[in-house]
């Protein structure tokens, strides 16, 4: 059974962890058991520990919005109107009533209070031999959470080793992002004393559950968002020396079911086949139900399944690759070269919501992939690339550049290239070579929700995205529902 722990939670805890997907946190009753009378024994812990992994499953809402509110990405879909807050990102229109936003914001805090629930002292503490690493783990989650939050909205409520109730909520202030990130730093740090690589893990059978590698790759990545150099260099070449990870040898395959969890895999969120919900309760899903959106409107034909053509590739990134790149392909589907040349005859429409004739080339529905699903429309079990080895490269040669070790820069910028036989990076200027580390970062991973933030944190947002503001757009507004929520304690972002 390939997707087993992100995705089944039995009934009774569903009951217990119900921690505020209805509100923003608005519990009614508050609570149906405590944690005293619940962490009971081990298979208690590894069911919290599920329903903490299940957050996971609203990743798509940060990944559509790096690639959406960039150059990389137009909205698309049915009509402007559809998904309007998309849209709204999209033309740097958004303001603080915003569903994509709320969605963001309620999930990941609904994911912090389920870790906190696993981490919170208890009367009664027992222990066993994996308890140790449980907690590891659900550190993991909460700093994955409270990073998804803090670089989307900068400023957070902090709210550590409790579950997230309505007192909390009214009694929260808007922590500074510095205090975010150190909670971050910490749960991170924690769990990589604990976690093992996989390839020593006990659990290594257990497809999703995070290990030290994943860990130390998000953990620098944090470093990396606050120019902490030396910190993300240090944490990135510990990975690197590990030897546990590699460049998977064809990138055309990288994103296929059939090539998950390869050499490359350093973090996915892991995806079912089944159903669960619907559009009325997207984060009910089993199963990625990105494949779905982002796929071809209407399609009639041999390769591809039907979709609702959100999130489509630009001109620009399409431009934007090298000759010969296959990397450009494997991201940018042409579909009317696609059809001339391979499906003829195939047909496919066109939404309200803008068209660029590119698709996603690496989340999108294919029929041989489809087979069995309970939802062809919603449902994918495509794993999401939340972090792959080559991003590690990537970061590890932008830190290796910031402090003036191009030569190992340019080493590992090279294995990028190589992988995919593009000619290799000479040595050059300081300046030089972190721009072409840069590019090589948009053309690698174009696609997976990243570009923005890199524009953002690289001071270049406003040179590439139409409508950016500097000073406002950085960050985005805290949705207006979740304020009054609150009480009117937290501020809003500047501009908004």
């Amino acid at each position: 059974m390939k997707k087993i722990f992100i995705v089944f939670i039995s009934v009774i805890f569903s009951l217990v962890i119900i921690t505020s997907c209805k509100k923003f946190l608005e519990l009614d009753p508050p609570y149906t058991q405590d944690a005293e009378n619940y962490f009971q024994n081990e298979q208690e812990y590894f069911r919290a520990l599920t329903g903490a992994y299940d957050l996971l499953q609203g990743m798509f809402v940060s990944y559509w919005i790096g690639d959406i509110a960039s150059d990389n990405t137009i909205a698309g879909g049915e009509s402007v109107t559809d998904t309007e807050g998309l849209h709204q990102i999209d033309n740097m229109t958004h303001g603080a009533v915003n569903n994509e936003l709320r969605n963001l914001m309620r999930w990941n805090y609904c994911g912090i209070s389920r870790c906190n629930f696993i981490l919170e002292p208890k009367e009664n503490e027992i222990n066993f031999a994996s308890k140790a690493t449980i907690l590891a783990e659900a550190k993991f989650l909460r700093a994955f959470y409270y990073f998804e939050l803090v670089k989307v909205f900068g400023d957070m409520p902090l709210i550590i080793n409790k579950r997230i109730g309505n007192d909390e909520v009214l009694s929260s202030i808007r922590n500074p992002a510095s205090e975010v990130y150190d909670q971050i730093e910490k749960d991170l740090n924690e769990a990589i004393v604990i976690l093992s690589y996989k390839s020593e893990s006990s659990h290594s059978g257990i497809k999703g559950r995070v290990d030290r590698g994943a860990a130390q790759a998000l953990l620098g990545k944090v470093y990396l968002y606050q120019n902490e150099w030396s910190n993300a260099n240090f944490i990135f070449s510990d990975l690197i020396n590990s030897g546990n990870y590699s460049l998977a040898s064809n990138y055309n395959t990288m994103f296929l079911k059939s090539n998950e969890n390869n050499s490359e895999t350093v973090f996915d969120v892991e995806y079912s086949d089944g159903e669960g919900g619907g559009y009325n309760c997207l984060i009910c899903l089993e199963g990625n139900l990105t494949p779905g959106y982002q796929g071809i409107r209407a399609y009639e034909g041999a390769v591809y399944g039907d979709g609702n053509s959100y999130n489509l590739p630009t001109q620009d990134l399409f431009s934007s690759f090298e000759y010969q790149d296959p990397r450009r392909d494997v991201t940018c589907l042409n579909l009317d070269n696609f059809i001339s040349s391979n499906s003829a005859g195939s047909t496919y429409s066109i939404g309200g919501g803008g068209h660029t004739g590119f698709y996603n080339n690496k989340y999108i529905k294919s029929k041989a992939e489809m087979s069995g699903l309970g939802d062809n429309d919603l449902t994918s079990g495509v794993n999401y690339r939340v972090i792959r080895y080559a991003d590690v490269l990537l970061m590890a040669a932008e830190s290796s550049n910031r402090l003036g070790y191009d030569t190992v820069a340019l080493e590992y910028l090279n294995l990028v290239r190589s992988r995919v036989s593009l000619p290799l990076k000479t040595f050059q200027t300081n300046e030089n070579l972190y721009e072409d580390i840069l590019k090589e970062r948009r053309s690698e991973l174009s696609c997976e929700g990243h570009r923005f933030f890199d524009l953002v944190r690289t001071g270049k947002a406003a040179d590439v995205i139409p409508g950016f503001v500097i000073g406002k757009h950085e960050l985005f507004p805290i949705p207006q529902d979740e304020i009054d929520l609150a009480g009117g304690n937290w501020s809003q972002n500047p501009g908004y």
